[in-house]
């Protein structure tokens, strides 16, 4: 978990936040002095996840403009303002490009890059309504930066992510607003646990050759645990990465290198 309290005193919003990286987010956040709101689009698991931290939770379907305005809005008065959000919630499938529905299309763009348009969109605008010189840390992908067999549409949707941050890191830069992101590699939890299942079915391998293979791909030697993330994304937010925008940062244990 993070060191410190290098964020006492904060308050903060991370989306998807029920499972997975977005719970390791929302618990490095706590770790290093930040209250937190978990907000998912499974309202037992936030609340799970708040219970365990003694943070507030919300239902949050973040393709929802209204929704993701009104859950910012309700979070801020809850803590008594906000100065941290981690667009966080994402899905995948995974098919080949030749056999890949409309509906799988639209539904990684509309989580994966719909949703972090709203959730920024809410969290600038309260920023700047605040005066607040917040800071914004968004979950792109490795697959945000090299494209993958099978997973062309979730590439895409997280491509989008990385464009969109470095866009709007220069629109609020002069208002010392920072946005960036993290790109992680292949990282244990419970979405690549789904996914490592699809790809040994598609590529006809078992599911522990597809692990080992991506244990293979990365140079530290490891599959990626969802607090190597979390420390990275609590050091973006914080203010040792005062001079830090417009990144999309490499977590992924030497698979990428740029």
């Amino acid at each position: 978990m993070a060191a410190g309290r290098m964020l006492e005193g904060r308050r903060a919003l991370v989306t998807g936040a029920g499972t997975g990286i977005g719970r390791a987010i929302a618990e490095a956040l706590a770790a290093a002095g930040a209250r937190v709101a978990v907000t998912d689009l499974d309202a037992a698991a936030a609340q799970a996840v708040a219970a365990h931290l003694g943070a507030v939770a919300f239902r949050l379907d973040v393709t929802d403009a209204l929704e993701t305005k009104e859950v910012v809005g309700r979070a801020a008065d809850d803590l008594g303002g906000l100065e941290i959000v981690c667009g966080n919630a994402g899905v995948s499938t995974m098919r080949a490009v030749v056999d890949l529905s409309e509906e799988e299309w639209e539904h990684n763009m509309a989580v994966n890059a719909k949703g972090v348009f709203l959730t920024n969109q809410a969290a600038v605008r309260h920023f700047l309504a605040n005066t607040v010189a917040g800071a914004i840390v968004n979950t792109a992908s490795l697959a945000g930066k090299q494209g993958a067999q099978l997973l062309a549409h979730y590439a895409a949707s997280k491509f989008a992510v990385v464009g969109f941050t470095q866009s709007l890191a220069r629109e609020v830069a002069p208002h010392g607003i920072r946005v960036n992101c993290v790109c992680p590699g292949f990282v244990r939890t419970s979405m690549q646990d789904r996914e490592v299942q699809w790809e040994a079915q598609l590529r006809h391998m078992t599911a522990a050759a597809v692990r080992e293979e991506y244990v293979a791909l990365t140079p530290l030697g490891r599959l990626e645990e969802p607090e190597d993330v979390a420390d990275a994304v609590v050091f973006l937010a914080s203010d040792a990465a005062r001079f830090i925008t417009g990144e999309a940062l490499n977590v992924t244990g030497g698979v990428r290198m740029d």
